[in-house]
Order: structure tokens, then sequence, then C-alpha cells
């Protein structure tokens, strides 16, 4: 194992002995936050968000052209003038936020099946549910059903493979017999912490840097998963832990937009890139649900877990789980950073 990239954050890999491990882990860890006036930096100053903020529900989504230009789909004539007088591209759309919120509700409490998930795709105004391989016989018809029932607001796909948790394969950090990776590191104060996925931070609660559970990385300081899944690990004092993955001074947190080109780094698939294709999307593992997940075209494989989504210096995500892999393809969802730092008061950059 090369133990510099796992301090710095650029090992990113999830390993178990199987995939269902998981099930037997520890107890889930109520997270905690950190002494107050640690605030999180989690604020995204980009156009997109600004505009988002903006317009509220006069926007039913927004995302990037493969020009690069920020377009804003919206439902109304007077949005869209404020659309154009913010410099962005409107575009005129049937269904406004409202309805395709209803429509995620309504899977929500009638189509949540293992190897289901759904999100909204702004460029097509639509809510996109995906199927994998398992999904067949009465699960399938279920998930028919509820699609049918929403009409032209969805569309039904399938992707290849299965969804599930990436925890297997690749050398990273270690508990209890398993490996995970490390994703981003962060702070509160002088008290230092990095991030991982959820399902792996249930697994141990002291974390190692070899696999002969010998030199001790930190201890668990809290733990999310299924419904989110994001872990905080709190270093020990001796351990280093620049700002970094890999080469690159991570120094901010932020939400990406639809359509923004993104980098995952994984000790099993490398270093790989894709976009961002639906924000707040909710997926079905084996092990439970989560939710509020970015979905992006990045491949990933066993092993690839708890590992940073970013672009340049800004942080966007930690590797949740998703489907396929980097021959066949499929798609991959990250739980996003900025909600980890803030229900632990954590910050990224400046160290």
């Amino acid at each position: 194992m090369n133990l510099n990239r796992a301090l710095t954050g650029s090992c990113v890999a999830a390993v178990a002995l199987t995939a269902t491990a998981v099930l037997a882990s520890p107890a889930l860890s109520a997270p905690t936050r950190a002494a107050a006036g640690t605030a999180a930096t989690s604020t995204d100053t980009s156009a997109t968000t600004k505009l988002a903020t903006t317009l509220g529900g006069k926007s039913a989504g927004i995302y990037l052209d493969d020009k690069g230009r920020t377009v804003v789909a919206v439902t109304t004539a007077a949005a869209a003038a404020e659309v154009k007088a913010a410099g962005a591209v409107p575009k005129m759309v049937t269904r406004s936020a409202a309805d395709l919120t209803r429509a995620t509700n309504t899977l929500d409490a009638t189509a949540k099946v293992a190897g289901s998930a759904w999100g909204v795709d702004p460029k097509t105004n639509q809510v996109v549910v995906s199927v994998d391989s398992t999904v067949t016989g009465a699960k399938l018809a279920t998930v028919k059903a509820a699609v049918a029932k929403l009409g032209s607001t969805a569309r039904l796909e399938s992707v290849p493979g299965t969804f599930s948790t990436k925890i297997s394969g690749g050398a990273a950090i270690y508990s209890g017999g398993y490996r995970c990776s490390l994703g981003f590191n962060a702070r509160s104060g002088s008290t230092y912490y990095f991030l991982t996925a959820g399902h792996c931070g249930n697994i141990g609660s002291t974390w190692y840097s070899n696999s002969g559970l010998t030199s001790v990385l930190g201890t668990r300081y809290g733990s999310s998963f299924p419904g989110n899944d994001y872990a905080a690990i709190r270093y020990t004092s001796s351990v280093a832990h620049p700002s970094a993955v890999g080469g690159t001074t991570i120094s901010s947190a932020a939400t990406p937009s639809v359509g923004a080109a993104v980098t995952r780094t994984g000790s099993t698939t490398g270093t790989r890139s894709g976009t961002v294709t639906q924000l707040n999307s909710t997926v079905n593992y084996q092990e439970g649900s989560v939710s509020g997940l970015i979905r992006t075209t990045v491949c990933a494989e066993g092993g690839d877990s708890g590992g940073p989504l970013y672009r340049g210096s800004v942080a966007y995500g930690l590797t949740s789980g998703g489907s396929g892999n980097c021959s066949s393809g499929g798609v991959t969802y990250f739980q996003p950073v900025t909600e980890a730092l803030s229900v632990y008061g954590l910050s990224v950059g400046g160290f």
C-alpha cells in the first residue's frame, strides 16, 4: 500500500470480503456535530447555484449545455425574462419543479425496490427511473406500474450490472478485515478528520493504514448509512493530513451543476472523468436506500468506494456505488461532500 497516497486522500477503494458483509456490520453510529463555530465549506458560488437560489420554484432545473452555457428550465414567460436578465439561457418546459417533486415523492412511496433508482433529468424535464439486472418479475412489474401512472413525467431505463456499494478490491484504509478508501481530509479548528463512505464507516471503529492493523490512522467519529452514505474518521495526532487529492490541493467544497465535468479517483480503476447527469437522486441498494446523491457518467468498480469526486481544487462527493464497470459502462452515484461537512461541522482547505 502507498501510505502517502492514502494520507493525501487520493486512495479511493472500498474493499470487503463480500458485498453482503456490510449487513453484518456494527449498528449505525448517530452522526454528531463538532463544536460550534466551525462552519462547513459548502457554498457554491457558481452562476447555476445563484440562479437556483434566486428562482426557487420558478425553475424546473438548471444544467450546463454542450457549449458550457447555463440553461434554466422554466414554465412561464416572466421566469424566462428573469433568466435572460441574469445572463443565462431559458428553456420553456411543460412540467414545473413542483410537478417533478410530486413524481419523485410518488416513486418513494410506491416503487422503492432494491435495484432501482430515480432522479430528475432537467434536460428532458422528466424523472428518470433506472432498474438494474436484478429487477425482474414482480419487482419489475411494481416499478413499471408506478412509472406508467406518472405518464410522460417519468421514463424507465435499464442499466447494466447491479446497483451496489463498491466495496471490494484495491488498497486503501483498513478496519476489521475490510479495506475502504479515504476521500477528503477535513478539520474542525485544530482537530483533523478524513471523510469516507458511510457503508465503510459502519464496518469498524478504528482505522489503520496497513492490512496488519498495526499503524493507526484514527477512530470513527460518526457514520451514516443507509439514508446517507458518509462517515468521518478522526485522525490520531501523529498522522499527517494535507488537504489534497494526489497532487491537487483541495481548497473548497461545493455542489456541481448538471452537465459539469467531474473527476473521480479510485485505486481499482485509477482516475476517471465524466459528467454530472442528476442531483438529489435516490438509489435503492440491497442494504437500504440512500437519497440526495449525485449521479454521474463516471465509471467505477469494486474498490472505488469512499473515494473523492472533484474537479480542480473543489471537492464534490464521496463514491457511494453504482452499476456496471469501466469496461461495459454504467453509472456511479456520489454522496455530496457538503452534507457530510455540514453535519460534522468540518471544512476542507486552508490546512
